[in-house]
Protein backbone atom coordinates (compact mmCIF):
# COMPACT_ATOMS: atom_id res chain seq x y z
CA UNK A 1 0.00 0.00 0.00
CA UNK A 2 1.39 3.36 -1.02
CA UNK A 3 1.16 6.16 1.73
CA UNK A 4 -0.86 9.00 -1.05
CA UNK A 5 -3.84 6.13 -0.11
CA UNK A 6 -3.90 7.40 3.24
CA UNK A 7 -6.40 9.54 4.04
CA UNK A 8 -8.51 11.01 6.94
CA UNK A 9 -11.79 9.45 8.72
CA UNK A 10 -14.52 11.60 9.12
CA UNK A 11 -15.22 12.94 13.21
CA UNK A 12 -18.30 11.35 14.62
CA UNK A 13 -20.43 14.16 16.03
CA UNK A 14 -20.91 14.53 19.99
CA UNK A 15 -22.09 13.57 22.58
CA UNK A 16 -19.88 10.52 23.09
CA UNK A 17 -22.56 7.78 24.39
CA UNK A 18 -22.33 4.57 24.93
CA UNK A 19 -25.44 2.16 25.08
CA UNK A 20 -25.95 -1.47 26.33
CA UNK A 21 -25.70 -4.06 24.16
CA UNK A 22 -25.80 -8.12 25.05
CA UNK A 23 -22.55 -9.28 25.19
CA UNK A 24 -20.97 -12.39 23.66
CA UNK A 25 -17.91 -13.67 24.94
CA UNK A 26 -16.35 -16.54 24.73
CA UNK A 27 -15.05 -19.93 27.36
CA UNK A 28 -12.25 -18.17 29.19
CA UNK A 29 -10.10 -20.68 28.01
CA UNK A 30 -10.78 -19.63 24.46
CA UNK A 31 -10.35 -15.65 25.03
CA UNK A 32 -7.22 -14.69 24.09
CA UNK A 33 -6.76 -17.79 21.73
CA UNK A 34 -5.82 -17.07 18.27
CA UNK A 35 -7.67 -20.43 17.08
CA UNK A 36 -10.45 -18.60 18.20
CA UNK A 37 -10.67 -16.04 15.48
CA UNK A 38 -11.96 -19.37 12.93
CA UNK A 39 -15.43 -18.47 14.48
CA UNK A 40 -15.32 -15.40 12.77
CA UNK A 41 -13.40 -16.37 9.77
CA UNK A 42 -14.53 -17.06 6.19
CA UNK A 43 -17.39 -17.82 4.80
CA UNK A 44 -18.62 -14.57 6.28
CA UNK A 45 -22.30 -15.61 6.03
CA UNK A 46 -22.23 -18.88 8.18
CA UNK A 47 -20.87 -16.90 11.40
CA UNK A 48 -23.98 -16.55 13.34
CA UNK A 49 -24.76 -20.22 12.67
CA UNK A 50 -21.10 -20.74 13.81
CA UNK A 51 -21.57 -18.78 16.65
CA UNK A 52 -24.89 -21.16 17.79
CA UNK A 53 -23.15 -23.76 17.19
CA UNK A 54 -20.57 -22.85 19.68
CA UNK A 55 -22.87 -21.77 22.14
CA UNK A 56 -24.72 -25.18 22.09
CA UNK A 57 -21.49 -26.41 22.81
CA UNK A 58 -20.71 -24.22 25.83
CA UNK A 59 -18.09 -22.37 23.97
CA UNK A 60 -19.37 -19.21 24.51
CA UNK A 61 -21.70 -17.12 26.55
CA UNK A 62 -24.97 -14.79 25.28
CA UNK A 63 -26.06 -12.41 28.31
CA UNK A 64 -29.89 -12.39 28.86
CA UNK A 65 -30.31 -8.90 28.93
CA UNK A 66 -28.61 -5.48 27.43
CA UNK A 67 -25.92 -3.62 29.99
CA UNK A 68 -22.97 -1.91 29.94
CA UNK A 69 -19.70 -3.65 31.12
CA UNK A 70 -17.23 -2.37 33.53
CA UNK A 71 -14.12 -4.23 32.01
CA UNK A 72 -10.80 -4.63 34.47
CA UNK A 73 -8.26 -6.75 32.18
CA UNK A 74 -4.62 -7.24 33.68
CA UNK A 75 -1.90 -8.14 31.22
CA UNK A 76 1.56 -8.13 32.26
CA UNK A 77 1.22 -6.73 35.50
CA UNK A 78 -0.73 -3.62 34.08
CA UNK A 79 -4.31 -3.57 35.21
CA UNK A 80 -6.81 -1.74 32.59
CA UNK A 81 -10.33 -0.62 33.58
CA UNK A 82 -12.67 0.11 30.69
CA UNK A 83 -16.34 0.77 30.09
CA UNK A 84 -17.67 -1.00 27.22
CA UNK A 85 -20.73 -0.36 25.26
CA UNK A 86 -22.02 0.57 21.97
CA UNK A 87 -20.59 3.73 20.63
CA UNK A 88 -22.89 6.34 18.56
CA UNK A 89 -21.63 7.12 15.23
CA UNK A 90 -24.92 8.31 13.17
CA UNK A 91 -23.36 11.40 13.11
CA UNK A 92 -20.47 13.58 11.63
CA UNK A 93 -19.03 16.26 13.24
CA UNK A 94 -19.11 19.49 11.64
CA UNK A 95 -16.89 22.91 11.99
CA UNK A 96 -19.95 23.50 14.67
CA UNK A 97 -20.39 20.07 16.35
CA UNK A 98 -17.57 18.97 18.86
CA UNK A 99 -16.08 15.47 17.71
CA UNK A 100 -16.77 12.62 20.25
CA UNK A 101 -14.12 10.24 18.97
CA UNK A 102 -10.90 11.64 17.70
CA UNK A 103 -8.60 9.62 15.35
CA UNK A 104 -4.79 10.41 15.36
CA UNK A 105 -3.81 8.44 12.39
CA UNK A 106 -4.73 8.09 8.88
CA UNK A 107 -6.78 4.57 7.12
CA UNK A 108 -6.50 2.70 3.83
CA UNK A 109 -9.75 3.44 2.43
CA UNK A 110 -9.98 -0.07 1.03
CA UNK A 111 -8.85 -1.87 3.80
CA UNK A 112 -11.61 -0.06 6.05
CA UNK A 113 -14.03 -0.93 2.63
CA UNK A 114 -12.35 -4.91 3.70
CA UNK A 115 -13.75 -4.72 7.21
CA UNK A 116 -17.26 -3.13 6.51
CA UNK A 117 -17.98 -5.84 4.48
CA UNK A 118 -17.06 -8.35 6.64
CA UNK A 119 -18.66 -7.26 9.28
CA UNK A 120 -21.91 -6.92 7.20
CA UNK A 121 -22.00 -10.10 6.09
CA UNK A 122 -21.41 -11.45 9.93
CA UNK A 123 -23.85 -9.12 11.04
CA UNK A 124 -21.43 -8.96 14.08
CA UNK A 125 -18.53 -6.69 15.87
CA UNK A 126 -16.11 -8.90 16.40
CA UNK A 127 -14.09 -6.53 19.07
CA UNK A 128 -14.39 -3.30 20.25
CA UNK A 129 -12.10 -0.14 19.27
CA UNK A 130 -10.04 1.16 22.35
CA UNK A 131 -10.61 4.49 23.32
CA UNK A 132 -8.83 6.16 25.93
CA UNK A 133 -9.62 10.03 27.43
CA UNK A 134 -9.25 12.04 30.52
CA UNK A 135 -12.71 11.08 32.09
CA UNK A 136 -14.24 13.34 34.41
CA UNK A 137 -13.54 12.72 38.22
CA UNK A 138 -17.38 11.99 38.95
CA UNK A 139 -17.07 9.56 36.17
CA UNK A 140 -14.22 8.08 37.92
CA UNK A 141 -16.09 7.97 41.61
CA UNK A 142 -19.39 6.37 39.57
CA UNK A 143 -17.35 3.47 38.30
CA UNK A 144 -15.41 2.55 41.28
CA UNK A 145 -18.79 2.60 43.78
CA UNK A 146 -20.32 -0.05 41.21
CA UNK A 147 -16.55 -2.08 41.92
CA UNK A 148 -17.21 -1.59 45.56
CA UNK A 149 -21.15 -2.34 45.89
CA UNK A 150 -21.39 -5.79 44.42
CA UNK A 151 -18.88 -8.80 43.47
CA UNK A 152 -17.97 -9.18 39.56
CA UNK A 153 -20.49 -10.96 37.78
CA UNK A 154 -17.90 -12.58 35.76
CA UNK A 155 -14.45 -13.50 36.48
CA UNK A 156 -12.05 -15.53 34.54
CA UNK A 157 -7.88 -16.24 33.75
CA UNK A 158 -8.07 -16.33 29.37
CA UNK A 159 -5.92 -18.54 27.37
CA UNK A 160 -2.64 -15.82 27.43
CA UNK A 161 -2.87 -15.62 31.42
CA UNK A 162 -4.72 -12.56 31.92
CA UNK A 163 -7.19 -12.20 34.77
CA UNK A 164 -10.27 -10.68 33.80
CA UNK A 165 -13.31 -9.14 36.21
CA UNK A 166 -16.48 -7.94 34.38
CA UNK A 167 -19.45 -5.80 36.10
CA UNK A 168 -22.48 -5.95 34.00
CA UNK A 169 -24.27 -2.27 34.55
CA UNK A 170 -27.80 -2.55 34.40
CA UNK A 171 -29.22 0.07 36.80
CA UNK A 172 -31.20 2.85 35.09
CA UNK A 173 -30.42 5.75 37.53
CA UNK A 174 -26.07 4.50 36.74
CA UNK A 175 -26.59 4.21 32.91
CA UNK A 176 -28.45 7.79 33.20
CA UNK A 177 -25.46 8.99 35.04
CA UNK A 178 -22.72 7.69 32.94
CA UNK A 179 -25.14 8.78 30.17
CA UNK A 180 -24.65 12.64 31.65
CA UNK A 181 -20.96 12.48 32.92
CA UNK A 182 -19.56 10.96 29.27
CA UNK A 183 -21.64 13.03 26.95
CA UNK A 184 -19.60 16.13 26.84
CA UNK A 185 -16.02 14.17 26.64
CA UNK A 186 -14.14 13.38 23.69
CA UNK A 187 -12.13 10.30 23.32
CA UNK A 188 -8.64 9.34 21.51
CA UNK A 189 -8.64 6.17 19.26
CA UNK A 190 -5.83 4.22 20.69
CA UNK A 191 -6.45 0.94 18.91
CA UNK A 192 -9.25 0.49 15.84
CA UNK A 193 -8.92 3.13 13.62
CA UNK A 194 -10.15 0.81 10.41
CA UNK A 195 -12.79 -0.67 12.40
CA UNK A 196 -13.79 2.61 13.15
CA UNK A 197 -13.28 3.91 9.90
CA UNK A 198 -15.75 0.45 8.80
CA UNK A 199 -18.02 1.53 11.07
CA UNK A 200 -18.51 4.77 9.43
CA UNK A 201 -18.91 2.92 6.16
CA UNK A 202 -21.39 0.58 7.77
CA UNK A 203 -23.72 3.25 9.20
CA UNK A 204 -24.02 5.28 5.89
CA UNK A 205 -24.76 2.04 4.41
CA UNK A 206 -27.82 1.09 6.54
CA UNK A 207 -28.50 4.20 8.74
CA UNK A 208 -31.19 3.73 11.62
CA UNK A 209 -30.33 0.38 13.07
CA UNK A 210 -27.59 -1.52 14.47
CA UNK A 211 -25.28 0.01 12.00
CA UNK A 212 -25.66 3.42 13.73
CA UNK A 213 -23.57 2.35 16.59
CA UNK A 214 -20.47 0.34 17.03
CA UNK A 215 -18.66 -1.81 19.87
CA UNK A 216 -16.26 0.15 21.87
CA UNK A 217 -14.63 0.52 24.99
CA UNK A 218 -13.00 3.62 26.71
CA UNK A 219 -10.32 3.80 28.80
CA UNK A 220 -9.81 6.85 31.68
CA UNK A 221 -6.11 7.47 31.77
CA UNK A 222 -6.06 8.80 34.82
CA UNK A 223 -7.40 5.91 36.57
CA UNK A 224 -5.60 2.84 34.73
CA UNK A 225 -3.27 4.65 32.27
CA UNK A 226 -2.54 2.58 29.05
CA UNK A 227 1.13 2.11 28.49
CA UNK A 228 2.05 4.09 25.36
CA UNK A 229 5.42 2.90 23.31
CA UNK A 230 7.32 4.16 20.45
CA UNK A 231 7.58 2.91 17.41
CA UNK A 232 10.96 2.72 16.00
CA UNK A 233 11.44 2.76 12.17
CA UNK A 234 14.00 1.55 9.61
CA UNK A 235 14.47 3.25 6.60
CA UNK A 236 15.99 0.84 3.95
CA UNK A 237 17.96 2.54 1.26
CA UNK A 238 19.43 5.27 3.80
CA UNK A 239 22.70 5.70 5.43
CA UNK A 240 23.46 7.16 8.77
CA UNK A 241 25.73 9.47 6.98
CA UNK A 242 22.09 10.89 4.72
CA UNK A 243 20.67 11.78 7.97
CA UNK A 244 23.46 13.64 9.43
CA UNK A 245 23.45 15.45 5.93
CA UNK A 246 19.76 15.51 6.15
CA UNK A 247 20.22 17.21 9.88
CA UNK A 248 22.79 19.56 8.94
CA UNK A 249 20.73 20.76 6.07
CA UNK A 250 17.93 22.05 8.56
CA UNK A 251 20.14 23.12 10.80
CA UNK A 252 19.55 20.15 12.87
CA UNK A 253 22.43 19.27 15.44
CA UNK A 254 23.32 15.98 15.55
CA UNK A 255 26.66 14.01 16.71
CA UNK A 256 28.60 10.84 16.51
CA UNK A 257 28.13 8.84 19.93
CA UNK A 258 28.91 5.62 21.53
CA UNK A 259 26.47 3.20 21.55
CA UNK A 260 25.49 3.39 25.66
CA UNK A 261 25.88 7.33 25.11
CA UNK A 262 23.22 7.63 22.35
CA UNK A 263 20.70 4.93 23.84
CA UNK A 264 21.03 7.15 26.58
CA UNK A 265 20.08 10.38 24.96
CA UNK A 266 17.29 9.14 23.68
CA UNK A 267 14.12 10.96 25.05
CA UNK A 268 12.15 14.16 24.21
CA UNK A 269 13.45 15.92 21.57
CA UNK A 270 16.15 13.79 20.67
CA UNK A 271 16.14 10.90 18.08
CA UNK A 272 18.91 8.10 17.37
CA UNK A 273 19.82 6.80 13.92
CA UNK A 274 22.07 3.53 13.72
CA UNK A 275 23.10 0.95 11.35
CA UNK A 276 24.54 -1.19 14.30
CA UNK A 277 28.45 0.41 13.66
CA UNK A 278 28.00 3.76 13.73
CA UNK A 279 25.44 5.84 15.76
CA UNK A 280 24.30 9.13 15.52
CA UNK A 281 21.76 11.54 18.16
CA UNK A 282 19.77 14.25 16.59
CA UNK A 283 18.33 16.66 18.43
CA UNK A 284 15.19 18.00 16.57
CA UNK A 285 13.74 20.46 19.14
CA UNK A 286 9.93 19.81 18.30
CA UNK A 287 8.40 23.55 17.70
CA UNK A 288 5.24 24.23 19.37
CA UNK A 289 2.64 20.94 19.68
CA UNK A 290 4.81 19.03 17.49
CA UNK A 291 6.37 15.80 18.61
CA UNK A 292 9.47 13.69 17.62
CA UNK A 293 8.12 11.53 14.98
CA UNK A 294 6.18 14.62 12.95
CA UNK A 295 9.44 16.25 12.34
CA UNK A 296 11.37 12.92 11.49
CA UNK A 297 8.53 12.35 8.60
CA UNK A 298 7.99 16.31 7.78
CA UNK A 299 11.40 17.43 7.97
CA UNK A 300 14.14 15.25 8.03
CA UNK A 301 12.89 12.45 6.01
CA UNK A 302 11.88 14.55 3.03
CA UNK A 303 15.71 16.34 3.84
CA UNK A 304 17.68 13.03 2.61
CA UNK A 305 19.60 12.68 0.02
CA UNK A 306 19.14 8.68 -0.64
CA UNK A 307 15.96 6.62 -0.18
CA UNK A 308 14.16 5.53 2.26
CA UNK A 309 13.38 2.82 -0.58
CA UNK A 310 10.94 1.44 1.93
CA UNK A 311 10.27 1.91 6.12
CA UNK A 312 9.70 -1.23 8.05
CA UNK A 313 8.62 -0.43 11.87
CA UNK A 314 9.35 -2.50 15.12
CA UNK A 315 8.22 -2.18 18.88
CA UNK A 316 11.20 -2.54 20.57
CA UNK A 317 15.56 -1.20 20.09
CA UNK A 318 16.41 -4.97 20.41
CA UNK A 319 14.39 -6.02 17.37
CA UNK A 320 14.90 -2.64 15.72
CA UNK A 321 18.55 -3.29 15.63
CA UNK A 322 18.55 -6.75 14.68
CA UNK A 323 16.83 -5.25 11.02
CA UNK A 324 19.87 -2.97 10.15
CA UNK A 325 23.24 -3.05 8.89
CA UNK A 326 25.18 -0.49 6.99
CA UNK A 327 24.65 -2.15 3.61
CA UNK A 328 20.76 -2.76 4.16
CA UNK A 329 19.51 0.51 6.37
CA UNK A 330 19.22 2.89 9.18
CA UNK A 331 17.50 2.61 12.51
CA UNK A 332 15.74 5.91 13.58
CA UNK A 333 14.89 4.99 17.26
CA UNK A 334 12.15 7.34 18.61
CA UNK A 335 10.73 8.66 22.33
CA UNK A 336 7.04 7.75 23.44
CA UNK A 337 4.78 10.17 23.01
CA UNK A 338 2.48 10.94 26.11
CA UNK A 339 -1.26 10.62 25.72
CA UNK A 340 -1.40 14.63 26.29
CA UNK A 341 0.97 15.26 23.43
CA UNK A 342 -1.57 12.72 21.47
CA UNK A 343 -4.47 14.38 22.11
CA UNK A 344 -2.97 17.74 21.43
CA UNK A 345 -1.95 16.68 18.01
CA UNK A 346 -5.43 15.48 17.58
CA UNK A 347 -7.05 18.74 18.40
CA UNK A 348 -5.06 20.73 16.70
CA UNK A 349 -6.77 19.37 13.44
CA UNK A 350 -3.24 17.16 12.52
CA UNK A 351 -2.51 13.34 12.31
CA UNK A 352 0.48 11.21 13.67
CA UNK A 353 2.40 9.64 10.50
CA UNK A 354 1.49 5.97 10.13
CA UNK A 355 2.44 3.32 12.69
CA UNK A 356 3.81 5.93 15.75
CA UNK A 357 2.15 4.89 18.45
CA UNK A 358 1.52 1.24 20.66
CA UNK A 359 -1.02 1.42 23.30
CA UNK A 360 -0.60 -1.46 25.63
CA UNK A 361 -2.16 -3.71 26.61
CA UNK A 362 -4.74 -4.47 24.70
CA UNK A 363 -7.72 -6.47 25.35
CA UNK A 364 -8.11 -10.17 24.57
CA UNK A 365 -9.44 -11.26 21.83
CA UNK A 366 -13.21 -13.15 22.64
CA UNK A 367 -13.82 -11.16 26.05
CA UNK A 368 -16.40 -8.96 24.24
CA UNK A 369 -18.39 -10.10 20.51
CA UNK A 370 -21.75 -7.82 19.71
CA UNK A 371 -24.06 -9.18 16.96
CA UNK A 372 -26.63 -7.19 15.45
CA UNK A 373 -29.03 -9.68 15.47
CA UNK A 374 -29.43 -8.90 19.44
CA UNK A 375 -30.52 -6.26 18.93
CA UNK A 376 -34.07 -4.81 18.26
CA UNK A 377 -34.63 -2.85 14.69
CA UNK A 378 -35.10 0.95 14.82
CA UNK A 379 -38.49 1.84 15.58
CA UNK A 380 -40.13 3.52 12.47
Amino acid sequence: MESAAVVTPPYAAGPLRLAPFRAIRLAPARVGDPASARALARPYRDVAKRLRQWEERGQLVRDAEPALYLHEYTASGITVRALVGTVDVSRRATGTTPRAILPHEGIYPAQADDLADRMEQMQVNPAPILLVQHSPAPLRALLAQVRADAPADHQFTDRVDHAHRIWAITDDQVLCRVDELLGPTSAVIADGHHRYAAYLRLQQRAPGGPADRGLAMVVDQDDTPLFLGAIHRVLVGTSVRDVASAAASLGISAWPAAPDDAVAALGPGHLVATDGESWLVVRVEPAGDQVEVEVLHDALVPALGHGPTRISYHHSVTDTLEHVTPRHGTAVLLPAPTVDQVQGVVEAGRLFPEKATSFQPKPAFGAFIRSWRDEPPAPS
